[in-house]
């Protein structure tokens, strides 16, 4: 088994778990089967081996650089990409109509667990052109389709999103570059971009990037938000490379980790002319874009859950390999030593992994699979369903693996001791990596706030109550099995206090406070998101349990490996639900009340 992603498991979770072959039956799949998904999925793994993993360390130790105007960085980039576009990959989801092989998101989720788990840096350039042009076949017009979303889907131009500022961050509403309209089919574009990865570099003919930007005249805050197309070259009139379009790069941000990942500083029409092409209407950029950041927002999840992921295989290895001490009861210093793996701490160690790494894979195939129904459901209210669930879920997904799989991270490295805190082992750039995960995308505690503030609320609960609905449904088909009873009836005790707090919470609001309301948002997706996991885990418990007796002993071996695991969740972190959810009942104001200074 190559130290990835547990391909065996990966299985289970498509074929076992999500009944992903029940996607066939629907017309947009109708062209594939399972052999296809497997096909697809073995190149994924070979090209991750092959090309990605290799200069995965190189490219941390040489980050990208800047000089005269040019990013440069190691050769290596340019051959994995390519390699990655010839394959098919960066259209592997999109419609056959653009050059795509239109095959279920779920599938190419799992494709790209490898990518990420192999080289997160690398990866994360086809990441941002996957969601640009996602965003351009859903809201652009025929015309710039035709010019700029088939070169990304053939990997010919690549793509970037071009959202914060140096004065606004994560407050879109406070951004300033500015998009005038001419007399031509374009609109000037004035202003500059903070943070905007893959932005510079010298790997495709072209980048094209999405920038929010305000029209003058225009509605303010958020409402006056539009959506540009902005391409670092004008494409002349047949389609080939133009003159260069005064998008600049005024500088690289060298960081922690994602090194191999250029990180920019952009500034948009200095020097002259710089032309972009409105998506859209004018002032519905923000709606467009998050179409963009939500589908980014589920991949920050699958990075943060692979990473966790290779961590852990990479540690399970070392301690099946590592003689050190003898079991507690072996007082003879003459005996030989044991593997660590054989050390209950270590299992401890390596359980606390499993269950983060595991879990947070499994919610993430599951919304890329709910992502599937909705793209393929013709009835109303399912469709409805379908998006409530992934719309409750979202800002879960992006960052429970973060912040959770960056502690097996941690963990990883603790098995390894001194070892793991060096360069010789790669489970310290993978830790470094991790940590960007609670960051970007939106920081940790905004999507507390998003959970709590608008999607548990929205529509008088209709997403919380049809998340309620699914769970209860897996609690009953557990209730079934009586190895699962005690699982099924902790969960159902945990998703009725998580009920009750809600209530609590949103009695808080209606009461008009507000900044109290919210004063323990990320606490609030913390605990929401150990409910979802364990919940997930139940669903693979269901799966495994008829499983156990059945098979060759490493089949049995891995079926009793999930229920140990889920047993693993259940005791030692679906507890800490109700201490969390007392506290937050309780409208606790210590943080809010705190003043600066008392710091």
């Amino acid at each position: 088994m190559d130290k990835l992603i547990n391909r065996r498991d990966l299985d289970f979770l498509l074929y076992e778990v999500l009944n992903v072959e029940g996607l066939i039956a629907r017309e947009r799949y109708a062209d594939h089967d399972r052999q296809t998904f497997d096909a697809v999925i073995d190149a994924a793994q070979k090209l991750a081996l092959e090309q990605f993993e290799p200069h995965a360390a190189a490219l941390d130790a040489q980050e990208p650089s800047y000089k005269d105007g040019k990013v440069t960085m190691i050769p290596a980039v340019k051959e994995a990409l390519d390699a990655f576009s010839e394959a098919g990959f960066m259209g592997a989801a999109m419609d056959f109509a653009y050059g795509g092989m239109q095959l279920p998101w779920v599938v190419v989720q799992a494709c790209n667990a490898y990518f990420n788990a192999a080289n997160i840096s690398t990866m994360a350039y086809p990441f941002i052109t996957v969601a640009t042009t996602n965003v351009l076949a859903a809201f652009a017009s025929d015309e710039m389709k035709q010019n700029f979303l088939l070169p990304l889907v053939e990997g010919r131009f690549l793509g970037t999103m071009a959202l914060s500022e140096p004065q606004a961050g994560s407050s879109l509403s406070d951004i300033r570059t500015k998009a005038t309209p001419s007399e031509g089919d374009h609109y000037l574009i004035t202003g500059n971009k903070m943070w905007i990865s893959a932005a510079e570099h010298e790997l495709s003919e072209n980048i094209i990037h999405l920038v929010l930007t305000k029209i003058p005249g225009g509605p303010p805050g958020v409402k006056g938000i539009s959506l540009m197309l902005v391409p670092k070259y004008r494409l002349n009139p047949d389609g080939s490379r133009g003159e260069f379009n005064n998008v600049s790069c005024l500088g690289l941000n060298h960081k922690m980790g994602y090194r191999g990942t250029v990180n920019t500083v952009l500034s948009f029409g200095e020097d002259g002319e710089c032309h972009g092409y409105l998506i859209g209407k004018e002032h519905y950029g923000l709606s467009y874009m998050f179409n963009m950041m939500n589908e980014a927002r589920v991949g920050v999840g699958l990075g943060g859950a692979a990473l966790g992921y290779t961590g852990y295989l990479h540690s399970l290895d070392y301690a099946r390999e590592r003689p050190q001490g003898r079991h507690p009861n072996d007082k003879d210093p003459t005996s030989p030593q044991v593997r660590i793996v054989e050390h209950a701490d270590i299992k401890r160690l390596l359980l606390a992994q499993k269950t983060a790494a595991e879990g947070a894979l499994a919610l993430v195939l599951y919304c890329a699979h709910l992502l599937d129904l909705q793209r393929t459901e013709t009835d109303p209210t399912e469709l409805t369903r379908l998006g409530l669930l992934l719309d409750l879920l979202t800002p879960i997904v992006k960052s429970w693996p973060g912040e959770f799989c960056l502690e097996a991270n941690k963990h990883a490295i603790q098995i390894l001791g001194g070892a793991g805190y060096t360069t010789d082992y790669p489970i310290e750039r993978f830790y470094r990596d991790n940590r960007l995960n609670p960051i970007h995308e939106g920081a940790h505690g905004i999507h507390g706030i998003d959970l709590l503030g608008r999607k548990v609320t929205m529509g008088e609960g209709a997403a919380f109550k049809a998340f309620i609905v699914e769970v209860e449904q897996t609690i009953t088909q557990a209730r079934s099995d009586k190895a699962l009873e005690a699982y099924a009836k902790q969960l159902a005790g945990a998703v009725k206090a998580l009920d009750h707090t809600t209530d609590t919470l949103v009695d808080v609001r209606d009461g008009g406070d507000i900044k109290l309301f919210l004063a323990n948002a990320s606490i609030y997706l913390d605990t929401f998101g150990h409910i979802v996991i364990a919940w997930m885990w139940l669903q693979q418990a269901i799966a495994a349990s008829p499983q156990v007796a059945a098979g060759s002993d490493t089949e049995r071996g891995f079926y009793q490996g999930k229920l140990q695991a889920c047993q693993y969740f259940y005791r030692y972190e679906l507890n800490k639900v109700a201490e969390r959810l007392s506290l937050l009942a309780s409208s606790d104001d210590t943080c809010l009340a705190m003043q600066d200074e008392w710091f």
